[in-house]
């Protein structure tokens, strides 16, 4: 009996020992990238009712707050222009010292296998490109594979720096995104954080309540079978995966995904939920740029991959501040995981730079279909994007042109005033058209920046 008694105090003393120290998620620590000239949002436990005080480096400036009832504390504090490294200090009855920290910028890496995939599976020039990686200026944390019921406070991983190591096991689009980042930024760190699993729907990424109280999207749920390889209930790795580090400030979220969502006719609208729903946990417009997946051969549809790339295309008129990058040029029809990842990255990069960066004027865009007008029995096709527009082979045979029947058939295509001119003498009178559309279909029309048209069909 005393020895219980004995063992119970232990283990109160060790527990309230253990309540009395201040801490932190695993988001902030060591090597860790804060987003620049921004208000930054850091968070905790310690004892209720326990004064923390947190000192930052850069300025010397103390903040000072009191935890709630709860044991949590928050604190938002001002960070200046890129440069370090830095520490912070943050003081209760005990205290926590997160040293060699970064003042830059910091961009979530997110989505399905072509987002996580690495070095260490065999990308292009893969091997000659991590003995490169050395650089203290950019920063990775990796969030474990997780789900969840309900939403996390905390994860496991860490803040590393870039080595020829810890690159191999990275997402290499990130860090491609990362390097070409840092060319026109010059000496900004960059900071990535990946959350990723391959073969998963868009719909476990975002809360399950989003998915349930949108009857669109919770009958296209229910058609998600259980997966050998990963989870397909709606929220689980939002739950574990994203949720814990909402409010972590970013720059904005790169975002690879969608070979799970094939078969899906309201991918613009599950992908639309999933921005909301994040930009409403982050209370951030922030930008969200997306990579089209690659034209891939699936199943015996022959356009259910096609369909998901078209919604890709729709969902930039429909929701605000994002990109798309189209890779059909660069991906494999028979491989569903295309090894140029460099070229991925680099195009992510410039859509930054071009858009939220300002920093860079060139064309970043492939040509993006705008209007389809009819001129007596030709078509007319109007795209954004389209200076110096030209056919890869000089004639193009992805045009097609339907009359009142919706019966769609081959047309003759020509460039004339960075716009494409149609005719088929099959139909005399045409009201729709579409272009690449097939699930392996490359698109064959370029602009003067050598980016290929995304596919399209008209409503």
């Amino acid at each position: 009996m005393k020895n219980n008694i004995f063992k119970f105090a232990f283990f109160l003393l060790i527990s309230t020992t253990m309540m009395a120290n201040v801490s932190l998620p695993n988001i902030f620590g060591d090597n860790m990238v804060l987003q620049r000239n921004s208000e930054v949002k850091i968070w905790g436990w310690a004892n209720p009712k326990e004064e923390i005080k947190l000192i930052t480096s850069w300025n010397h400036k103390e903040y000072k707050m009191v935890a709630n009832n709860q044991a949590q504390w928050e604190l938002k504090i001002k960070t200046p222009e890129a440069g370090g490294p830095f520490t912070i200090s943050i003081k209760g009855y005990n205290e926590v010292v997160l040293k060699n920290i970064l003042i830059g910028e910091v961009w979530i890496c997110s989505g399905q296998s072509n987002m996580e995939m690495s070095v260490s599976w065999g990308i292009d020039n893969g091997e000659e490109e991590a003995k490169n990686a050395k650089n203290p200026n950019i920063r990775f944390f990796t969030v474990p594979k997780l789900t969840a019921t309900t939403p996390q406070n905390n994860l496991l991983g860490n803040w590393t720096e870039s080595t020829p190591e810890t690159m191999k096991n990275f997402s290499a689009v990130g860090y491609f995104f990362a390097k070409r980042l840092r060319e026109d930024l010059k000496n900004v760190p960059i900071g990535l954080i990946s959350s990723n699993w391959g073969g998963t729907p868009a719909e476990i990424w975002m809360p399950e309540e989003v998915v349930n109280n949108d009857p669109l999207l919770l009958e296209n749920a229910k058609k998600l079978n259980e997966q050998e390889y990963g989870p397909r209930q709606p929220g689980r790795a939002y739950n574990a995966m994203i949720y814990p580090f909402t409010g972590f400030k970013i720059a904005g979220t790169l975002w690879y995904q969608g070979e799970s969502n094939v078969g899906s006719a309201v991918y613009d609208k599950t992908l639309s939920a999933l921005i909301t729903s994040w930009r409403k946990a982050w209370q951030d417009d922030f930008p969200f740029y997306y990579v089209q997946i690659a034209p891939y051969k699936t199943g015996s549809n022959n356009f259910s991959n096609v369909i998901v790339r078209d919604s890709q295309r729709k969902l930039l008129k429909e929701v605000s501040n994002t990109g798309m990058v189209v890779i059909s040029d660069i991906s494999d029809t028979i491989d569903i995981h295309p090894k140029n990842k460099k070229d991925v990255g680099i195009r992510l990069a410039n859509l930054a730079l071009a858009n939220t960066y300002k920093t860079n004027a060139n064309l970043v865009n492939g040509p993006l279909y705008t209007d389809f007008k009819v001129e007596k029995n030709k078509g007319i096709v109007s795209f954004d994007y389209a200076e110096g527009l030209y056919f890869k082979n000089k004639n193009s045979n992805q045009f097609e042109l339907a009359g009142a029947d919706g019966i769609f058939y081959t047309s003759e295509a020509s460039i004339k005033n960075n716009q494409v001119v149609l005719t088929s003498k099959k139909v005399p009178a045409p009201v729709k058209v579409r272009f690449a559309w097939g699930n392996t279909t490359q698109s064959d029309l370029f602009n003067k920046a050598n980016l290929p048209a995304s596919c399209f069909i008209t409503e």
